[in-house]
């Protein structure tokens, strides 16, 4: 399992934001970064999924994979967020309003170690 930033996405980055739009594809990797309530699906902090492009590895509830899905995709092919600081890194929160879970989205290349 790779490390929890507990919710710190102002972190220097491995990668600069140069590096994070590339013409290659990403893998995404999806992590919980913050849970409040009762989770129905039981997603807890530091637990993890990956879009490879062909598939996901790991559990993620069907409300949240559906409403992140074009943030993943937009990630997965290079596209860029005016809005964020970090290009290589962005959130999704979960669309349950009383018991939110807070999503991570990273650009990962599909060499790194570890995945």
């Amino acid at each position: 399992m790779r490390t929890n930033y507990q919710y710190d996405l102002h972190l220097p980055s491995i990668m600069s934001n140069k590096e994070c739009i590339r013409k290659q594809s990403w893998q995404i990797l999806c992590r919980v970064v913050k849970q409040e309530g009762t989770c129905a699906a039981g997603h807890k902090i530091g637990d993890e999924v990956l879009f490879t492009g062909y598939e996901m590895k790991g559990k993620l509830c069907i409300s949240a994979l559906y409403s992140m899905i074009p943030k993943v995709y937009a990630m997965m092919y290079n596209a860029r967020f005016p809005w964020l600081k970090n290009q290589c890194v962005a959130t999704h929160a979960c669309p349950d309003g009383f018991n939110p879970v807070m999503f991570e989205l990273e650009r990962v290349s599909p060499d790194e170690p570890g995945l």
